[in-house]
């Protein structure tokens, strides 16, 4: 058996999950699973938010590696394509080369387009100042301001700025044109307004699995995410209220 092909391979498929948004015990649990599969007599993985250790074993040899995790996202997609992969593997017979594969051609998937992420993104802004609220003018100022912030985002991201200073500037962003909507009279609301185009810069999926991590017992995982959940909430914050501030303060 080629362990380091192995552990190679199972450590990739780990990778592209925690960087698609998948929670610390699910990854570990997969790279066990495709190590087993394959014939590997013990495996342990440690698995953080920012790195992957994996050891495998199969007889007298053992094989280790460090994945370092530099990036991370949301596409869920891809979580689910490797966890039925994994679990196909245990009921079906795939050869190793294949499987990786696989797992290339999921890490090559596109996901969805600009226009449609653009899109969908300004709807959901519109939908959550309805929830909290707002009116039909709330709701199309709220797409405005969605889209408008889905873009900045995009740039940011192509640009590698830190994303403290994305959220900032997002929610910044997201302050002054409901303000100018407002004076306007395109919108009614500002807080309803600046609320459901701000849902858009919550960190969800990080709170959610910080809970899930924690729960499970994954506890440094979970305190990690808990952490950055909680920096991205005061760097929309910090964008927000120094806009709000300084209009309250200025022209109120």
């Amino acid at each position: 058996m080629d362990l380091d092909k192995l552990l190679k391979v199972s450590t990739l498929a780990g990778k592209i999950m925690l960087e698609s948004g998948a929670e610390t015990y699910r990854v570990e649990e997969t790279i066990s699973r495709i190590c087993l599969a394959f014939g590997a007599h013990t495996v342990d993985s440690f698995v953080i938010p920012t790195g992957i250790i994996v050891t495998v074993t199969y007889y007298d040899e053992v094989s280790t590696l460090v994945q370092r995790i530099t990036s991370r996202g949301v596409d869920l997609h891809k979580v689910d394509l490797i966890n039925d992969l994994s679990r196909k593997i245990q009921t079906e017979s795939i050869d190793i080369d294949d499987f990786k594969n696989e797992i290339i051609n999921i890490l090559k998937e596109n996901r969805y387009s600009r226009l449609v992420t653009l899109l969908w993104s300004s709807i959901a802004a519109g939908c959550f100042s309805i929830m909290f609220g707002g009116n039909i003018k709330d709701f199309l100022s709220a797409c405005l301001i969605g889209a408008a912030i889905k873009i900045v985002v995009i740039i940011c991201e192509k640009l590698n700025i830190n994303e403290f200073f994305i959220n900032s500037l997002s929610g910044g962003l997201c302050a002054l044109l409901a303000i100018i909507l407002v004076q306007l009279n395109f919108a009614n609301n500002l807080d309803k307004t600046i609320i459901g185009s701000i849902m858009l810069l919550v960190p969800g999926l990080t709170i959610t699995n910080a809970i899930r991590d924690t729960i499970a017992g994954d506890f440094l995982s979970g305190i990690t995410k808990a952490s950055e959940a909680f920096l991205v909430a005061v760097s929309i914050a910090v964008g927000t209220g120094a806009i709000l501030s300084a209009y309250i303060n200025n022209f109120s």
